[in-house]
């Protein structure tokens, strides 16, 4: 895996948002580009099973949390699991908290949405973090786990 290189962004905060550099929404820029490049792993099993059998190609994981995961005891075990193996395996993590919106930039919406409870993107087939969106997420994440917040929340704002 590669290098993630430090610093934190020019408004310190709001990652989630539109940049003072034009960057966008990273957030959405990552995963429409992931998924344009076949890069998109939908549902929590799947995600399990990629990240088992071939870790080093996971470059980041989302989780989407719903008032399904306040009451699915099962479907907390299954996040602390994958928190702790991002964590070992060096896999940038953050949470979003609208679910829904994670569908909509994902998937299709009738097909998907009972599992896009976890999203992976894994690396391009050229080399690691060469996607300005996925940078800046890392970015974030490395800049996050500075301040001891190891799963960082982000925003997926409306279209």
């Amino acid at each position: 895996m590669g290098t993630r290189p430090s610093g934190r962004g020019q408004d310190g905060g709001g990652w989630g948002r539109m940049g003072e550099d034009g960057g966008g929404c990273w957030p959405v820029e990552a995963l429409l580009c992931a998924q344009s490049e076949d890069r998109l792993t939908v549902g929590v099993y799947e995600s399990a099973k990629i990240m088992t059998d071939d870790p080093d190609s996971v470059s980041f994981c989302v989780l989407a949390m719903d008032e399904e995961f306040e009451c699915d005891i099962a479907l907390q075990i299954h996040f602390t699991l994958i928190q702790s193996f991002c964590f070992d395996n060096d896999i940038s993590i953050v949470r979003v908290s609208d679910m829904q919106r994670l569908v909509e930039i994902v998937g299709d919406k009738a097909e998907q949405l009972e599992d896009a409870h976890c999203v992976l993107i894994t690396n391009p087939a050229e080399g690691s973090w060469e996607d300005p969106a996925l940078e800046k997420l890392h970015l974030f994440c490395e800049e996050s786990r500075r301040l001891n917040d190891w799963v960082p929340e982000i925003s997926l704002p409306e279209r």
